[in-house]
């Protein structure tokens, strides 16, 4: 059993009360697990505050305490730590708690606003292809090797993390690939992590509801790369303005990737398909099975990874030509009736503009391109407005409908996407509430060759309404309503 002392290795004490001494037997944050000799950690989150929980947690055995502000009543037996920062207190204890299993692997961190989940599953599939044992901790899922858990969160909490990552090194696995959210840095969640290399993919309007600036989310996304060793990689994108800045104060080797500037690693697009993409990358052809400008970049971005991580230029050529799509990302199929269905992921402005965009490259323009698309409740209201201009302006009919309304009204969130809808667009848009009546009104109004984008939730398999999650899969939903329809 470890100590508590060992654990608060190279956490920043300002008091001691009581035996630091003692044998811990698990770390919690959430006061509702703590057990018998358990570590209470009072962290200060966006909905409350563990401070208000740690006479909870004393109830229910707890050994030790770490928080910001002392009680002012202390329990015999029980040891109280106070630092200025629990969130990373509890980051650096949950790696030593672990025996700091970031140390035995090579993790690379992937941030920015789109691309995170295919850049980090693409680089798992890869190293997978070519016989390494890979790690993955992305939104879609967590892999240890090919054994799968379920994800909640982009970016899990610290602990959470950390006993993936020591099952990882149990499992022999040697990369391992993470998506890194503003969230996740903002809260201190990778504090304590040794990362190989980190990867910026582009920045645009997004979580402005949690970071209230642009600039301030820009700066979160920073400081990522402003912690990286001398031994790591930094890699970014510099054909985005804030490519550069990323790499501003970090000490890492800095390597950059670009469609349109000059950089260390280059593609041009020469064929664009809906069955994938001919690029050209560092003067070699490679046809991969994915679709658009934006999975360019984020082809150029594993290609570039994998070679930074220790793989040859033909080697690295060879298992992206064999990577097949995330789930939910650009995932399609085609209808007996040739009706095309596009489920994506898009819940940004800049994300649905670039899959709206990469389908209109590839269409004829004699067929409809129908879009069925809503906003998340309690998020980011601004960019609603901005959506619904994108998803108008773009295609030739708009389906708008609710995501996950959460405790918000949906009739009033598509009322807000609706306002961004500019007045030479409103013939085009309708408005059905039910998400899966929507999806339905896009199959019965499309017609042979017609093109339907069904964008916000991609891999997502729930729909939140009120609290409460149901079952709803939209690219399951939609094959089946195509093949009733088509009977």
């Amino acid at each position: 059993m470890i100590l508590l002392k060992d654990i608060l290795y190279k956490v920043t004490l300002e008091s001691v009360t009581g035996n630091p001494g003692v044998p811990v037997n698990a770390i919690h944050f959430d006061s509702r697990k703590v057990g018998l000799n358990d570590v209470f950690v009072a962290i200060r989150g966006t909905q409350s505050d563990g401070h208000d929980y740690i006479k909870t947690a004393e109830a229910q055995g707890a050994i030790a305490i770490i928080c910001e502000q002392m009680p002012k009543e202390f329990v015999n037996g029980i040891t109280y730590v106070q630092t200025s920062d629990t969130a990373q207190a509890l980051a650096l204890m949950a790696s030593n708690f672990y025996e700091n299993p970031s140390e035995n692997l090579k993790l690379v961190g992937i941030t920015g606003t789109n691309g995170k989940t295919t850049i980090a599953s693409l680089l798992h599939q890869l190293f997978t292809k070519a016989g390494f044992k890979a790690g993955l901790l992305s939104t879609v899922k967590i892999l240890v090797g090919d054994e799968e858990f379920p994800a909640t969160h982009t970016t899990s909490d610290s602990l959470t993390i950390n006993k993936y990552l020591a099952k990882m090194n149990e499992a022999g696995v040697e990369y391992c690939f993470m998506e890194v959210s503003s969230h996740g840095i903002h809260q201190k969640r990778t504090e304590g992590l040794q990362f190989e290399g980190g990867i910026f993919t582009n920045l645009s309007h997004d979580h402005l509801d949690y970071h209230e600036t642009f600039a301030e989310y820009r700066d979160v996304k920073k400081s990522f790369f402003d912690k990286l060793p001398k031994t790591a990689f930094a890699l970014t994108n510099v054909d985005d303005r804030n490519g550069q800045v990323m790499l501003q104060n970090t000490q890492a080797k800095k390597y950059t990737y670009a469609l349109k500037s000059f950089a260390d690693y280059r593609a041009q697009i020469l064929e664009n398909q809906l069955t994938g993409l001919l690029l050209k990358v560092n003067d070699q052809e490679v046809w991969v099975k994915l679709i658009g400008s934006f999975n360019a970049y984020n082809v150029l971005a594993i290609y570039a990874a994998a070679e930074l991580l220790g793989l040859t230029q033909l080697e690295a050529l060879q298992y992206l030509s064999e990577l097949t799509s995330v789930s939910g990302r650009f995932q399609y199929l085609i209808s007996s009736k040739k009706i095309t269905a596009i489920v994506d992921y898009a819940h940004t402005p800049d994300a649905l503009k670039n899959v709206l965009e990469t389908i209109n490259d590839i269409r004829t323009k004699n067929e409809e391109l129908i879009t069925v698309v809503g906003c998340g409740g309690d998020r980011d209201r601004t960019k609603r407005p901005k959506m619904g201009k994108i998803a108008a302006a773009l295609s030739t009919k708009v389906i708008f409908t609710s995501d996950n309304p959460r405790s918000e009204d949906p009739e009033l969130i598509i009322e807000e996407i609706e306002k961004g809808v500019e007045p030479l667009d409103y013939k085009k848009t309708l408005s059905v509430t039910s998400r899966k009546q929507a999806i339905k009104t896009a199959c019965q109004m499309a017609s042979e060759n017609d093109i339907i984008l069904i964008a916000g939730k991609g891999h997502e398999t729930y729909q939140e309404v009120k609290g409460e999650r149901t079952d709803f899969d939209d690219f399951k939903i939609v094959k089946e309503l195509l093949i009733e329809l088509n009977k």
